[in-house]
């Protein structure tokens, strides 16, 4: 919408909602309408009055086109930083990725804001342990580093605020912060959850921070100069190198190829053609003088001895992937707080969920129970006849500990009904039959009981393509899917699943004796290992060069790439120019 219908809105909810209104001022983003185009857009806005009063109106300018990012295909940036006035001061307002550019914050600076407002719409990623920072993800950390550095540097107040809630699998952490102009964190709010937080500013703190570090005061002096450096940098000329005893008496604003009086730099200087034999420049006494002086370092090296000074080594810091270690603790709230806004936006209470037995379903319904309450969860357990008994022997381990509502239904009628007229079917075939009859019962218990199917497939599986197609990887949410095996049983333990399910070998149970282990080929520590580096953008040659054993980098990467095509939705022949998932969108959507 345009931002004056937008700040009406606002009005016309505020004032219905008081019976005295009192001017409030609002920082809040927005989708707009300009001239035609879209713009993500912040909106600086003052209510209560007879109308709105709309202070400033600011435009993304940095649209991520990364990653998991394609902002810059939907709407059109902006190109100005302003600082703007308010009945308490001058602000500025930033959008996410403006405030990873340093120079943003410097032109607000620059422009007299004191307070800068930072909207964040940035999906929480990280789940590995920090232990010097705490349970928080990890590029939340570096959110909170770059508002420490904005107000740190120009002597300002930053509001560093973060969207809250689950948008398609993409979660948003909160955890906002309020940073004091020496780089200091004045509040912070909970992570995942909505709140309210008030502060009071005081704005001698501005002077003081200032008057310790005036960072702002030489960078207002130094401008002009930056500016006309910026200016030659943009032209393309070529620096203009000057120093004692050079070629050239240009000052060093002359520019590149030219000096001060007009001659070309490289052409001899008045003084140089003038001097008799006896007469030694300035410049050169100067020289002369400092190289006389001895250096206060080699003076203590003097009278502390001949010991030779010692030479440090440091150990290669190679680089590599996140580590496969997780927080446990950040990781449960960060997937119970997933699973309670899913549910919510999709308006079911219940979910239901298959328990096989093995640690997947049951970390699964741990979560589920957490989020939902136990009371919300209904268990069910689909046995083939040839299924292992401990199976459903530790399912109910967890239907026990947790208190959860359960079901057993034997598949094997339907599986054997279908199968008597596929005399043929070898082993993968009625595997399937089970993993695909067992979503048909999943999704029908659904209904009965008006409950959202949950899946259970963690990240290692899905890379692997070691799953039924369109059977484990049905249900319409999933909290392990980017969690690898060996995280899972990580958070397993920290959840407190019972020892004999996250001990055991991990099993489809499609066929007797089957294990995943055996199926791969390969240890999922090891799989996981490679599958870490592979999706981090790390080549094959490279993990063999790193140490790695070749066999087994080739079979991790054949079946990586070999299942692709069962990690996405059906292809659809595109025929026109609102082709659903491609140009026909939701916002989740992008």
């Amino acid at each position: 919408m345009s931002a004056g219908a937008f700040a009406r809105d606002l009005q016309s909810q505020y004032t219905s909602a008081v019976s005295t209104p009192r001017p409030l001022d609002v920082c809040i983003g927005f989708y707009e309408v300009w001239n035609n185009a879209y713009y993500n857009s912040a909106l600086y806005v003052t209510l209560g009055g007879d109308e709105p009063v709309i202070r400033h109106v600011h435009r993304k300018l940095f649209l991520p086109t990364y990653g998991m990012f394609d902002e810059e295909r939907f709407v059109d940036r902006g190109f100005e930083v302003r600082a703007f006035d308010t009945h308490w001061g001058r602000a500025a307002m930033l959008i996410c990725e403006d405030a990873w550019h340093s120079l943003t914050g410097t032109v607000a600076a620059l422009d007299g804001a004191t307070t800068i407002f930072v909207l964040s719409a940035s999906p929480a990623r990280g789940v590995w342990r920090r232990e010097d920072e705490g349970p928080v993800p990890a590029n939340l950390k570096r959110w909170e580093r770059l508002a420490r550095d904005i107000a740190e540097e120009h002597g300002v107040f930053v509001a560093l605020v973060n969207l809250v809630g689950t948008e398609g699998g993409k979660t948003f952490s909160g955890g906002s912060i309020i940073c004091g102009p020496h780089g200091d964190v004045l509040a912070q709010a909970p992570l995942w959850d909505e709140t309210i937080m008030t502060i009071t500013l005081d704005p001698n703190d501005l002077t003081r921070a200032r008057s310790d570090a005036p960072l702002l005061t030489d960078l207002q002096t130094m401008m002009p100069h930056l500016m006309r450096t910026v200016d030659r940098i943009q032209a393309g000329e070529p620096l203009a190198l000057t120093y004692d005893d050079a070629p050239s008496d240009g000052g060093p604003l002359t520019p590149a190829g030219k000096r001060a009086d007009g001659e070309r730099a490289d052409a001899p200087s008045t003084e140089e053609t003038t001097r008799g034999p006896g007469r030694k420049s300035r410049k050169a006494v100067a020289s002369a003088s400092r190289k006389s002086a001895p250096s206060p370092q080699a003076s203590a090296r003097n009278r502390n001895g001949t010991e030779p000074i010692p030479v440090m080594r440091t150990p290669i810091a190679p680089g590599g992937p996140p580590p496969l270690e997780i927080d446990p603790e950040l990781t449960a709230g960060w997937l119970v707080s997933f699973l309670r806004e899913e549910f919510e936006r999709r308006d079911f209470k219940k979910a239901v969920l298959g328990l096989s037995g093995g640690v997947d379903s049951a970390v699964t319904a741990f979560l589920s129970a957490e989020a939902l309450g136990p009371e919300n969860v209904v268990a069910v357990r689909m046995p083939y006849r040839t299924s292992n008994p401990d199976s459903l022997a530790h399912a109910q381990l967890v239907i026990d500990q947790l208190k959860i509502e359960s079901r057993t239904i034997d598949i094997s009628p339907a599986v054997d009904g279908y199968l008597a007229h596929e005399k043929d079917a070898d082993p993968a075939r009625r595997g399937n039959v089970m993993a695909r009859e067992r979503m048909i019962v999943l999704f029908d218990q659904s209904a009965k009981y008006h409950a959202l199917p949950v899946g259970t497939g963690n990240k290692t599986e899905r890379l692997l393509g070691y799953f039924t197609w369109h059977a484990d990887d049905s249900p319409p949410i999933n909290p392990l899917g980017d969690l690898f095996k060996t995280q899972v049983w990580q958070l397993a333990r920290f959840l407190g699943v019972p020892d004999v399910i996250v001990g055991k070998p991990a099993s489809a149970d499609l066929i007797e004796g089957q294990t995943d282990e055996g199926d791969f080929g390969i240890s999922y520590s090891e799989a996981d290992e490679i599958l870490n580096w592979l999706v981090s953008g790390y080549s094959p040659t490279l993990l063999v060069s790193r140490g790695f054993d070749p066999t087994k980098v080739e079979l991790v990467r054949k079946r990586l790439a070999g299942t692709h095509w069962k990690r996405k939705l059906p292809t659809v022949a595109m025929v026109s120019a609102t082709g659903i998932g491609e140009a026909y969108l939701r916002p989740v959507d992008y």
